[in-house]
């Protein structure tokens, strides 16, 4: 953490525990701390997301006798989170809203009022250390905890965006979070996490998007094997992901997964564990942190999350042109799943970059 000085920092706070002990811990190392929900959905019902819960994080302001607002982010996330979730789906790939969540809502919002308000810095709660490299660019690196770790989420921040961040529970357990929190006496030391989908706050995203979405949904369609036999109905695309076993409602005589989703002609493709090993995956939308860039037919080796409880893979990350990068693991991978993210580390764990698996 950056020597405070007085300095001013603004932090957001989401109503949980972990922006809650971020902005004590900024407080007590003598920064002007600011807190900021940036209210991102609202329910039909007015119900906020978990992601924005305002009276606890106003709860948590008046408790450190910080300043308190909230903004007004909802016409931001709609178009760069909650749009792009339900376009994903209904193409056949599966979304990683908390990224450009990241990227586009948390972070350009903070810094923005962080410039109104002529703050220096922006905090979060993430389980995440912001480093500048010898080289002077800044990344993201896995926190102390490797079960709590949230770098994969934040590889597409700028250099911009890191060079004015802080992330105070860098060097924290989650256990350590709660009981600082407890010894503080905050009302939500106990609050439990978020688990889900922030803006999908009853039934599943499958119901979530037919609420939403203009026009009819997907229909059902065929199951078909990989020979291109049909196997099975199913209920509609945007009902599965790349991987996924359960909820298939198949009985073929071996563990069923889904292989591939061919949204053009409403099949979903079916196959045994060992069809949805992949050796190689392509990734484009691609942004870098700890490096600029990889030049056009350049390789680097790397471990490489393609997913966020996935453990980091050894591979080789080859530019093929200016906008893609062909991925070789050393050994094959369980169902890379097209939407979804592949993040580069680096052997000190530290974020190279990632981008957003596609099919060729």
């Amino acid at each position: 953490m950056a020597d405070a000085d007085k300095k001013r920092v603004v932090v957001g706070l989401s109503g949980g525990v972990d922006s809650s002990v971020a902005a004590y811990l900024l407080k007590e190392s003598g920064y002007q701390v600011i807190g900021v929900t940036l209210r991102t959905w609202q329910a039909d019902s007015g119900a906020y997301s978990r992601c924005c819960e305002i009276s606890d994080a106003r709860k948590t302001a008046a408790q450190l006798e910080i300043p308190f607002y909230n903004i007004n982010s909802l016409p931001e996330f709609e178009e760069h989170v909650t749009e792009p979730f339900i376009e994903a789906y209904l193409n056949g790939t599966t979304p990683n809203p908390c990224v450009g969540c990241n990227r586009h809502i948390k972070w350009e919002g903070l810094l923005k009022f962080a410039d109104e308000v002529n703050a220096e810095y922006i905090a979060t709660g993430h389980y995440a250390r912001v480093v500048k490299t010898d080289s002077g660019r800044y990344t993201v690196e896995q926190a102390k905890t490797a079960k709590k770790d949230q770098t994969y989420m934040l590889y597409q921040l700028t250099q911009r965006q890191l060079e004015r961040t802080l992330m105070p529970l860098a060097d924290y357990t989650k256990d350590e979070v709660r009981q600082i929190a407890e010894e503080a006496g905050l009302a939500v030391a106990s609050k439990k996490d978020s688990q889900e989908i922030c803006f999908v706050l009853d039934g599943g995203y499958a119901e979530y998007i037919d609420s939403h979405t203009e026009g009819s949904m997907p229909p059902p369609g065929d199951f078909v094997d990989i020979e291109g036999n049909v196997v099975g109905r199913h209920k509609g695309i945007v009902h599965y992901t790349v991987g996924q076993r359960k909820g298939l409602g198949l009985a073929l005589g071996y563990p069923a997964y889904v292989k591939r989703i061919d949204a053009l002609n409403n099949i979903v493709v079916i196959g045994d564990e060992s069809s949805v090993l992949e050796k190689e995956i392509v990734c484009r939308e691609l942004n870098f942190q700890a490096i600029e860039d990889i030049a056009r037919g350049e390789s680097i080796r790397a471990d490489v999350k393609i997913r966020y409880h996935h453990e980091a893979a050894p591979a080789v990350i080859t530019r093929t042109d200016d906008s893609t990068v062909r991925i070789i693991f050393d050994e094959p991978v369980k169902a890379p799943a097209p939407g979804q993210s592949a993040v580069f580390y680096d052997r000190s764990k530290r974020v190279i970059g990632g981008g957003v698996i596609v099919t060729e």
